[in-house]
């Protein structure tokens, strides 16, 4: 919609097309793009359109016999005429011109300046909405690049590795990687240290004739080969939290005088954004890092289980933050029978790593009480319940009796275990038995045989769900991909294969799995 202003405008306009007798024709009126308007009136408030191809561009298949393009605080307009006239646009053009001049350049100004801050925003929507550190530099890089007009760019940002190392790393646009990687890495010299010191940016129409360039052995300037840098502006990015100097940006063209205060602007504005992205990034790669440790460092040793093989995975989350909840267990217990555990955490990062590693640890002691997995699982949920608030886990807790050739299992809210009996298809065990942890009271538990040839699986739902995948999908494919897996003569790689499949590389939480197979020996 257009603004007031301008509709009386137009209509004045409209009005000034008149035929001999001065009585006004009809007119029409056609909103023009910026590109169109930037082309039609240039840095004019009004112009009188008069040439032929021009206006079958603007208005094809209509024989215009007059038209004025004019611009308004939001939009631009041609209104031209079909009829016979008398009067002449160009005067009238001229003298909306003229009323107008002051006012055109202000909003073509501002026109510009919104331009440039949507293009701004937006790239800072896109960096700050990624938390993976090698695309967040690297589409940085390639925006600072593009929005500064720079024959090519760099961004050299350090690392701290798990050791507390530093180390430097770069991003390289508009040119191959190759042009670069030859050459050392920037060293703190009186061109460089504004920008690794955060101190202010440089911008320069001429490096080479900067008065601290050049001084530093053994170069004495650019060396053999380098990029040709004449122009040149160099931009640090702040960790907004800290301070501290999380990297730079390095923009150069071969041509002088080529930045301009605006290219600085926007410079400054990415690198800004960038370095939000960048803080968000390494806060979110901590956490993640420490929860998965956390993790890690919780997982059993699986013990030797006479008669059974136990194969067992843990997968953290390879994409997105949901990493620090998934665990399993296995447990030897007193009598000679294995305990069978699987469960998850509902949250996720450090509080739900810390959750699980107590959780877990409950479940063990109750365990080796021998108690019944029913018993195993109230005991728990009533601890659960009074000491993590509103946090509930979900549990698979199955015990296999070698003496009876038994499975006995109770199930808190978890995805159901699969069972493969010899010469039957897979089937689903103990579904939606009772609430998880924390909130159910009663864990009803049942008995089933586990023979000899039988296979037991037990998973966590990042195997089977995704934000992409329905879970009942993912369950179904996982029944199906069963079969051939237990044909497979390397276990290990026929679900890892399987996994792959499932999932495509791209879980977005923990993956923990345990498959059980019943040999038939050792007295089992």
């Amino acid at each position: 919609m257009t603004a007031p202003g301008f509709d009386e405008l137009l209509g004045a306009v409209r009005r000034a097309f008149a035929d001999g007798s001065g009585t006004p024709v009809a007119t029409e009126v056609r909103f023009l793009s910026p590109a169109e308007a930037r082309s039609v009136l240039g840095d004019h408030a009004a112009v009188a359109v008069t040439g032929r191809a021009l206006l079958a561009d603007l208005v094809p298949g209509r024989e215009i016999t007059g038209a004025i393009a004019v611009t308004g605080d939001e939009q631009d307009a041609l209104v031209y005429t079909t009829d016979e006239i008398g009067g002449t646009p160009s005067a009238v053009a001229a003298a909306i011109d003229a009323a107008a001049a002051h006012l055109a350049g202000t909003v073509r100004r501002l026109r510009g300046e919104a331009v440039v801050l949507d293009a701004l925003h937006s790239t800072g929507r896109e960096l700050t909405a990624q938390l993976d550190i090698d695309r967040i530099v690297q589409d940085a890089t390639d925006a600072a690049t593009k929005a500064t007009g720079a024959e090519f760019g760099a961004f050299f940002y350090n690392l701290v590795d798990e050791l507390g190392e530093s180390y430097t790393l770069y991003t390289i646009s508009g040119v191959p990687r190759t042009a670069f990687e030859r050459f050392p890495m920037p060293r703190n010299t009186e061109v460089f240290a504004p920008t690794f010191d955060g101190t202010g940016t440089v911008r320069s129409p001429d490096i080479t004739r900067d008065p601290r360039f050049g001084k530093n052995a053994p170069h004495h300037g650019m060396p053999a080969g380098h990029l040709p840098v004449c122009s040149y502006l160099a931009v640090s990015a702040l960790s907004p939290t800290s301070g501290e100097v999380l990297g730079g940006f390095f923009l150069g063209h071969s041509e002088p005088d080529r930045f301009t205060a605006r290219h600085e602007y926007l410079a400054e504005g990415i690198a800004a954004y960038s370095a939000i992205a960048l803080d968000n990034a390494r806060l979110y790669e901590r956490e993640r890092t420490l929860a998965s440790e956390l993790s890690r460092s919780m997982l059993p040793v699986v013990p030797e289980t006479p008669g059974l093989d136990v194969f067992t995975r843990y997968l953290p989350a390879a994409t997105g933050s949901k990493v620090g909840g998934d665990w399993f267990d296995v447990i030897r217990l007193p009598s000679g029978a294995t305990a069978f555990v699987i469960g998850d955490v509902v949250g996720h990062g450090v509080t739900a790593a810390t959750v699980m590693g107590q959780v877990r640890t409950a479940i063990r002691c109750y365990a080796l009480l021998e108690l019944p997995p029913s018993e195993v699982l109230r005991n728990v949920s009533a601890l659960t319940g009074g000491l993590f608030g509103e946090s509930f886990v979900t549990c698979f807790y199955a015990v296999h009796r070698p003496d009876d050739g038994t499975l006995t299992f109770a199930n808190a809210g978890h995805l159901p275990a699969i069972l493969v009996r010899p010469g039957t298809a897979p089937e689903e065990i103990g579904e939606a038995l009772a609430q998880p942890l924390g909130v159910g009271a009663e864990f009803p538990q049942r008995t089933t045989g586990f023979p000899a040839g039988a296979d037991l699986v037990l998973y966590t739902d990042g195997l089977v769900e995704s934000r992409t995948r329905d879970l009942t999908l993912g369950v179904e494919w996982l029944l199906a991909g069963i079969p051939g897996l237990l044909a497979a003569a390397d276990l290990g790689t026929a679900w890892d294969k399987l996994v792959d499949e499932l999932t495509h590389g791209r879980h977005d939480d923990d993956i923990a799995l345990i498959h059980v197979r019943h040999r038939g020996e050792d007295g089992a």
